[in-house]
């Protein structure tokens, strides 16, 4: 045959491969979606934490103390602007009041601009020093500063004595008088857990949600009888908890000694985890015997599902 004769082209494929491919590759993304959505519960639940480390509880609660410390703070200002403060001016009752608290109290600040200028707020370790503003607790900055009227809340948890300062974190406004005082004490020292004293207790949780899954609870939601009930019980007392899963997400139960800290749960207390927690239906208990008093937490472990309200306090006596 000549170069010049036309040569007829080899074909790589055919549409009948071409045709068992797409069915193939159809097949593969349906069997995909049913596992996916069968698993619906599962994946609009929050990711497991990494790990949760174990307690001793003879201890008594940890960092947090279970203490709230409410401050209400406005911004004033004298007629001529030349002197600040905080609730009073100088000589007046109220003036940039003291607060004394212990390390793991939870101080919470409600600000409000009271004043004609523009005002912001943090906690500073070093009163002649901006830059030493702790985290967390600012409401806004000079820059974007609290107009008059506007107001906010800031949140202040101690983990060190010493002797901090609340302020107005605009420039020059600490001078002419916004600042006051904050107390810190090393936190009292935790009960000893009473020997066992032989009563035994129990307690029913259910795990529900709203229909939007946005608000989460234990036996009814906020604003209905029974919302996430407060247990009370005696150090030493043998107590069973037992919990169901009535609702549509998954679940796991554990007792914090800080509730914004989920390592800090009570060896013992867990039901599940979070990466083996309760699926609608479920039920599970734990028994245990009580340590320290103090005041704890009993929450959902999944990350995320206290915040959204499944949250309850356990006050051991």
């Amino acid at each position: 045959m000549s170069h010049t004769e036309h040569e007829e082209p080899i074909l790589r494929t055919s549409p009948t491969r071409v045709g068992k491919m797409l069915a193939i590759i159809i097949g593969l993304i349906v069997v995909g979606a049913v596992i996916f959505f069968a698993n619906w519960d599962y994946w609009i639940s929050m990711p497991p934490a990494v790990s949760q480390p174990k307690q001793d509880t003879t201890k008594g609660p940890a960092v947090a103390t279970g203490k709230e410390i409410k401050v209400s703070l406005k911004f004033i200002e004298s007629s001529d602007f030349r002197t600040l403060a905080f609730n009073a001016l100088p000589g007046e009752d109220g003036n940039n009041p003291e607060i004394d608290a212990n390390v793991g109290d939870k101080i919470i600040f409600d600000v409000t601009n009271a004043g004609k200028s523009f005002h912001s707020f943090g906690v500073l370790t070093n009163a002649e020093d901006l830059t030493t503003v702790i985290s967390g607790t600012t409401i806004k900055d000079p820059n974007n500063p609290l107009k008059p009227s506007e107001g906010g809340q800031s949140t202040f948890v101690p983990d060190k004595s010493g002797t901090y300062y609340y302020v107005c974190t605009v420039p020059g406004h600490v001078q002419q008088g916004m600042i006051g005082k904050i107390t810190v004490d090393e936190a009292k020292p935790a009960g000893q857990a009473a020997a066992p004293t032989g009563n035994k207790v129990s307690f029913d949780l259910n795990f529900v949600e709203s229909s939007d899954f946005r608000t989460l609870a234990f036996n009814a939601l906020p604003g209905e009888d029974g919302n996430n009930p407060e247990i009370k019980v005696k150090s030493g007392d043998s107590v069973t908890i037992k919990v169901k899963n009535a609702g549509k997400s998954f679940h796991s139960f554990g007792i914090l000694t800080n509730p914004e800290d989920p390592t800090t749960v009570i060896s013992g207390t867990e039901i599940r985890d979070p990466n083996n927690p309760l699926k609608p239906g479920e039920e599970g208990e734990a028994t245990f015997t009580v340590g320290a008093p103090g005041t704890y937490y009993y929450i959902c472990t999944v990350p995320g599902h206290a915040l959204q309200g499944m949250k309850g306090s356990f006050i051991v006596e």
